[in-house]
């Protein structure tokens, strides 16, 4: 008899047993599902692949995991939610905001950025005191999109306020519309706003519709199973720890506040007239050194607006604005050849970076070498001793950009190897850059055509090693830094923010 209630117990408890939580099962899986939106808060393909806020957290996320990547695109933010809601997303990371109810099976993550909406209009148009005033001219949404919602909630308030929903387009091409004169109106949190402003210029706050929202990720918690939200949580408080998601928002987001339209509207028109000149060469030279196209053109415009024959007042000549002295050790022929000068400047820039201090990382690491090139090496490390000495990060491009305006000083400079500086040059010449830059991405200018993009709708990044089927270790935050603007990323990992190390070189002489 004993026996056979040993039996019967043991059967019981097999029965009994609960399933693995719903982490255990991604480790286990060796796969993290995650939605987003193809969309420049979002997700999109850049000119060495995949971009985007969502996408480097969810990356950064499934390493820390030490799982692959399964990223895939749907076009609404109420889409990505059922994703996650229907089982099929383990997270949806689309620029959701929270302040919408949410299913049982599903709860926001940490937030990670603050964000407003605002009704967007053309500059040269007619700028309404209300949204009840731009109700009777014509409000155009994305249908299912977070701003339809916003309008209706509005409507508790205001009964006659009507808008048109379009099912045929997103927030991005509305604001495009609005650019143009097309549309007259619409709704935009303050990152789609930043982003698409960049590109379109003429676009212009009207209203501030709703106060602070975060955005946040979406995850499944389903069964009531919050491992993976849990593990979610530690990952934010780790990387908020670390200053990686400061790093994060000031690559995407940090030149919203330094925009300027006339600086904008004649950027663009000399990306459709100038640079198709030059972006095979900006593009060949960035392949052999390395770099990020963009970034190169960026620094040529910066230069000589893509002027090959711009001559500065210091002397320095072409359309990377060398120096005879650089030219001649970077072996660039004829600085006035603007095909000579681009591979110039790229080999100058390369070395640069290579003369970098190892321990600096990505984003930091390529605004250095960026304020280098402008003032010299020499006097950015100076700039660098002085932030060391106040109390601040020397390895951090922020704590130092506050420092360099003090090379002008005499109270300063003399404490440094190098002396005086116009150092509030590089701040300027590192911001410009940065903004040129952003319009490169967000245009998508020289990036995949659109055929590229629809079949990257599901990206498959795959871990560093294939991970064990274990418990989760306790949570750390990761180490690697959010990529600014890269060197040419090697196949090695998900991430791979640098090339292989190379010998140090000297820096520029100002």
């Amino acid at each position: 008899m004993k026996p056979l209630l040993a039996l019967i117990a043991t059967l019981l408890l097999g029965t009994c047993s609960q399933p693995p939580g719903l982490l255990q099962q991604i480790l286990e899986s060796g796969e993290l599902r995650v939605v987003t939106r193809n969309s420049p808060d979002s997700y999109y393909l850049g000119s060495h692949g995949p971009e985007g806020p969502a996408y480097e957290l969810a990356s950064r996320f499934a390493e820390h995991l030490g799982v692959a990547l399964r990223l895939y695109t749907v076009r609404t933010r109420e889409e990505a939610v059922r994703e996650v809601t229907a089982g099929r997303a383990h997270v949806a990371a689309a620029g959701l905001t929270t302040g919408v109810d949410l299913p049982r099976n599903a709860h926001y993550g940490p937030g990670y950025h603050r964000v407003r909406e605002h009704l967007v209009y053309r500059r040269r148009g007619t700028r309404p005191a209300s949204i009840r005033q731009a109700s009777r001219g014509q409000i155009e949404v994305a249908q299912g999109s977070a701003h339809q919602r916003t309008l209706e909630e509005l409507r508790l308030r205001y009964p006659d306020l009507v808008w048109v929903e379009r099912s045929d387009t997103d927030t991005e091409e509305i604001l495009a519309g609005v650019s143009r004169g097309d549309v007259q109106y619409t709704l935009a949190s303050s990152t789609e706003f930043a982003l698409n402003r960049a590109v379109h210029p003429e676009l212009a706050i009207a209203l501030d519709l709703s106060p602070e929202r975060a955005i946040s990720w979406v995850v499944s918690t389903a069964g009531h199973d919050r491992t993976l939200l849990d593990r979610v949580n530690a990952f934010y408080a780790g990387i908020r720890a670390e200053g990686l998601i400061a790093q994060l928002l000031d690559r995407y987001y940090g030149n919203k506040d330094r925009f300027d339209y006339l600086f904008s509207r004649n950027f663009l028109e000399h990306v459709q007239t100038r640079l198709p000149r030059y972006l095979d060469w900006f593009k060949e030279a960035a392949d052999k050194y390395q770099l990020d196209w963009r970034l190169l053109a960026a620094m040529g415009y910066q230069e000589s607006k893509w002027d090959p024959g711009a001559v500065s007042f210091t002397g320095v000549r072409g359309l990377m604005q060398l120096t005879e002295d650089t030219a001649a050790m970077m072996r660039a022929g004829n600085r006035l050849d603007p095909r000579a000068s681009i591979f110039g400047g790229a080999k100058y820039l390369s070395r640069l970076l290579d003369t970098v201090p190892p321990r600096i990382e990505e984003p930091d690491r390529t605004w250095f070498a960026v304020a280098a090139y402008n003032v010299g090496f020499g006097h950015v490390e100076d700039a660098r001793i002085l932030t060391q000495q106040q109390g601040r990060n020397p390895d951090r491009w922020e704590d130092v950009r506050e420092t360099l305006p003090l090379l002008s000083q005499e109270r300063w400079y003399t404490r440094t190897r190098r002396g005086y500086a116009r150092g509030w040059e590089p701040v300027r010449y590192v911001d410009n850059v940065q903004a040129y830059l952003n319009i490169l991405a967000v245009a998508g200018i020289g990036s995949a055509p659109a055929a590229a993009e629809q079949a990257a709708k599901e990206t498959l990044v795959k871990p560093k090693s294939k991970p064990k089927a274990q418990p989760a270790p306790s949570p750390a935050p990761p180490q690697r830094q959010p990529k600014a603007v890269p060197r040419k990323p090697s196949p090695a990992g998900p991430l791979t923010l640098l090339g292989p190390p190379v010998s140090d070189a000297p820096g520029k002489s100002s």
